[in-house]
């Protein structure tokens, strides 16, 4: 016998989305991000930081911001945008800051001026009709970023799902179809001189494809620069928003980072280069079974030869570590020569003045020096 149930019934039970929803909603951006790197994203509505918390990583992004009507759920979920450990051992090049606001989408705060890209997730189903209405002028007409990405739930597509009232976040004032959202999204384009393109996350099953995405997506583009008027708003206008968080992370743009990597890397590399030539003379010396002290000296001028006067003049002329004595010195100019130190200096000048103070140099500071002493005792 035929089922005579509607197909969206067959459907409720077994409908599922892999990646989650919002997961999938997330990656959007993510992709979005990588495909236009902005520097400067505010995310309205991000509630619990997620979707901030995976764009720190991204590296074009300096400027992340949120902004959330209710504080306590940016607090309880605040902690995942600090700084870790590794941020301070290893600073990016680029700079970060990350800040929270508590406010309205329906407010104007000049706090939210001068962004590339801003994202508002499954934000506008929970505003009122009075925001709602706001909400247009606040984000194309006040802040006016470069691209705008909205997100909403496709009514069409609630039969599908199992116990629609568990499935939609009971908050939701209204969820337009498609055509409303496309009404609204055009109209909302028009007027504020920006272009709209209409896409989704949440594939339908099978045969139900006339229902479209379970989420449905407008990606706003403006069509031409921010005019000075929009940028002199931020003189009329006052502070509304409370910030609750903010956090600067550590990069090589700031002098302090850049010399603690400097320094690290200098010493790495030296350190390195320097366990290479005391390996190799050991080596050697098992190898001929001769006076260890005596192979050093094949590996390094004559101490008549090697003076304070003519000391800089036989650096120069070598790029190869050398021992004297007690001494191991490694050639600035040598270390200058591995990438990530030339990477992170830039000059060569910039290098003897990033490591000024911090590394022990010869007397003439064109060489790392260290003590063999430590070695020997070893050995």
């Amino acid at each position: 016998m035929m089922d005579k149930k509607p197909k969206e019934e067959q459907f409720r039970k077994i409908i599922t989305f892999t990646p989650p929803l919002y997961k999938q909603r997330y990656e959007f951006i993510k992709d979005l991000v990588g495909k236009y790197k902005p520097k400067k994203v505010a995310d309205l509505g991000c509630a619990d930081c997620t979707l901030l918390w995976m764009l720190k990583f991204c590296s074009c992004i300096e400027v992340l911001t949120g902004l959330d009507i209710c504080a306590s759920v940016m607090k309880e979920n605040m902690h995942r945008l600090y700084p870790l450990a590794g941020d301070y051992l290893q600073p990016a090049e680029r700079s970060l800051t990350i800040t929270l606001h508590q406010g309205s989408v329906a407010h104007k705060d000049p706090c939210m001026l001068g962004f590339d890209l801003v994202t508002c997730i499954e934000l506008i189903e929970h505003l009122e009709e009075s925001e709602l209405k706001e909400f247009p002028e606040v984000v194309f007409g006040f802040m006016a970023p470069s691209i705008v990405v909205i997100s909403t739930p496709n009514s069409e597509f609630n039969p599908l799902l199992p116990g629609v009232m568990l499935f939609r976040h009971p908050d939701h004032k209204f969820e337009w179809n498609r055509e409303q959202f496309q009404s609204w999204a055009l109209e909302t384009a028009r007027h504020y001189d920006y272009s709209v393109e209409f896409t989704g996350v949440g594939h339908p099953p099978t045969g139900m494809e006339n229902l479209g995405f379970c989420t449905q997506i407008g990606v706003f583009v403006r069509k031409y620069p921010q005019t000075s008027e929009s940028a002199q708003s931020e003189n009329t206008t006052g502070t509304v928003y409370k910030t609750v968080f903010k956090a600067v992370y550590p990069s090589l743009k700031d002098e302090k980072y850049l010399q603690i990597a400097v320094v690290n890397e200098v010493i790495f590399t030296a350190e390195t280069m320097k366990q290479s030539l005391l390996g190799q003379l050991m080596s050697e010396h098992e190898e001929y079974n001769d006076d260890p002290i005596e192979r050093k000296s094949k590996f390094q001028p004559s101490v008549n030869f090697f003076s304070e006067d003519i000391g800089k003049l036989v650096v120069e002329k070598s790029m190869e570590p050398f021992v004297n004595g007690n001494l191991v010195y490694i050639p600035l100019k040598r270390i200058f020569s591995f990438p990530r130190v030339n990477q992170l200096c830039g000059t060569f000048d910039r290098l003897c003045k990033l490591i000024a103070g911090k590394v022990t140099l010869s007397s003439d500071g064109s060489a790392v020096v260290f003590s063999t002493e430590h070695e020997n005792e070893e050995n």
